[in-house]
């Protein structure tokens, strides 16, 4: 009995470890996952990554390129320098998703359940979540129309040693019905728009003018 059970154990760690998700490495091309499929670590240099639809990864980065998670699909961690991320319909990231010199756009229903920063290039939610605060030097933010936000919002003063072109103020706007609960912490000059529906916690560093309609 105990060497049918030793037996069994035995093949089904080796069952395991015959599905386990396999890492996915480019230099000079795109990283993809087909839809409904599982990864592990999914990287590139010069490339891009593409997640697609109800796909599972663990780690999606990228330098130089895109990473783009199609809808549905889940990340544990995403990580770029120089290049956008797209979280489409659904998508989810579990951890935090980090950026430098690009864009951010999360769509309908896309959550980072933790921080979000990105230090250049627009950050967009549209009806999206962010369970972990949200950080920027020279970010525009766009908390559009019933999106959540939890953990506030930081704009850091940029560093001394940046361009002058880095000194331009970001604009900050917090969409109709949106919701950012925390500090909205701002450290320099920033355009901050919020509308009269929005709900919002408290507020350093910038006088807020109110807006109605859709947009300022």
């Amino acid at each position: 009995m105990r060497r049918t059970l030793f037996s069994v154990v035995i093949a089904l760690s080796f069952a395991g470890a015959a599905f386990a998700a396999e890492d996915i490495s480019k230099v000079n091309g795109t990283a993809s996952v087909e839809a409904g499929q599982r990864a592990g670590d999914v990287g590139t240099v010069n490339g891009s990554v593409r997640i697609g639809d109800q796909a599972i990864v663990e780690k999606a980065h990228s330098v130089n390129g895109s990473v783009e998670l199609g809808k549905g699909a889940t990340a544990d961690e995403v990580h770029t320098v120089n290049g956008s991320v797209t979280l489409n319909d659904h998508a989810q990231i579990k951890g935090e998703l980090e950026n430098v010199n690009g864009r951010v756009k999360l769509e309908q229903g896309a959550n980072v359940a933790g921080h979000l920063s990105n230090v250049n290039g627009d950050i967009t939610l549209q009806r999206a979540h962010v369970g972990g605060g949200i950080e920027t030097v020279n970010a525009n933010i766009t908390v559009g129309e019933g999106s959540q936000v939890a953990g506030g919002i930081l704009v850091k003063k940029p560093r001394m040693s940046w361009s002058s072109s880095d000194s331009r103020p970001p604009t900050i706007i917090i969409g109709p019905h949106a919701v950012v609960t925390g500090t909205m912490t701002f450290e320099r000059e920033v355009q901050l728009y919020i509308s009269d529906s929005a709900k919002v916690g408290k507020i350093e560093g910038a006088t807020p003018k109110t807006f109605s309609g859709n947009a300022p």
